[in-house]
């Protein structure tokens, strides 16, 4: 199955199975309603797209980062219970693959592996702010990549995705405690950086 994902838009080069049926153990498959997994891509793609684009900031990456998220949603489609869930669920794997990238790039910049000069300025698509709240919006952006991986996943969830504290610390995998902490110290960073 071969995917192309782009912020906003979704295109599905090849169709996956149209019907997988969630078996737990010791159930009989025709107790378990099937999954529709090109639904459940069509209908969660943009969402696992933006997630993800806010989460790392990268558009470069955001493709490759969705085509992960459904091939490992595909993996452990078994651990779906309920589709209904399904868009937490995506969103579960989501920032454990853009916690896994951020990790991997801030390390590739520590040996100098990675160029960030050919990633030119962040770019913000779809927001109606005014040129002086963009500017200031990409700048705080570029400055999130100066602090650790969960961190920044945790604030991004929280600050900009919105998500209740509760809802941060479960997607992040960590205690309420820390998800606050988290939140803090990267909330501690920013004043900093934009007071100097």
């Amino acid at each position: 199955m071969t995917l192309a994902v782009a912020p906003g838009a979704v295109v599905a080069q090849a169709r996956p199975p149209a019907h997988l049926e969630l078996v737990r153990p010791g159930h009989e498959a025709r107790s378990q309603r099937p999954v529709d997994l090109e639904g459940l891509f069509i209908a969660h793609a943009p969402f696992v797209s933006r997630l993800l684009y806010r989460l790392v900031g990268r558009e470069a990456d955001v493709e490759d980062l969705v085509q992960d998220a459904f091939v490992q949603a595909l993996r452990r489609i078994e651990s779906l219970r309920d589709p209904a869930a399904a868009r937490a669920w995506l969103s579960q794997v989501a920032v454990r693959l853009a916690t896994r990238r951020l990790k991997r790039r801030r390390f590739r910049r520590f040996i100098r592996l990675d160029d960030d000069e050919d990633e030119g300025p962040l770019e913000l698509p779809g927001t109606s702010a005014s040129p002086e709240s963009r500017q200031l919006l990409q700048q705080v952006f570029e400055r999130l990549d100066g602090v650790a991986a969960d961190d920044r996943v945790a604030w991004t969830l929280r600050v900009v995705e919105e998500r209740p504290l509760d809802e941060v610390a479960t997607l992040c995998g960590c205690s309420l405690a820390t998800a606050k902490r988290r939140v803090a110290r990267v909330e501690a960073y920013l004043a900093e950086v934009f007071h100097e």
